[in-house]
């Protein structure tokens, strides 16, 4: 998991850092200065809250943590073209990746 943020002084502290860390999620910051930085993130969870959770009420934390994690594990991974990686699926691009960079046996 990366778990992408502003360079706020709450999300660089190396008390922050180490939580997390801890946990295996792995802390992302942005540029300084940058306003494209977060242009992926911030249209994946636009996308997210119009397609999925502000049309429906959640009677439980975990109601909405299954429902939204179902989505995201399957049907943007397998399914959705994103843009900002040539109208691939994250899992096309992942695999073209990974064959590109396959280490020399």
């Amino acid at each position: 998991t990366v778990f992408h943020s502003d360079r706020g002084a709450q999300y660089t502290s190396a008390e922050y850092t180490k939580f997390m860390t801890d946990r295996g999620i792995l802390p992302s910051v942005g540029r300084t200065g940058s306003r494209y930085d977060n242009a992926a993130a911030e249209s994946f969870n636009a996308i997210l809250k119009k397609e999925l959770v502000n049309r429906k009420v959640y009677s439980t934390r975990n109601h909405a943590i299954r429902d939204v994690t179902a989505r995201t594990g399957s049907r943007c991974d397998r399914k959705r073209l994103h843009s900002a990686i040539d109208y691939q699926t994250p899992n096309q691009a992942d695999t073209e990746w990974r064959q590109q960079h396959k280490a020399a046996a």
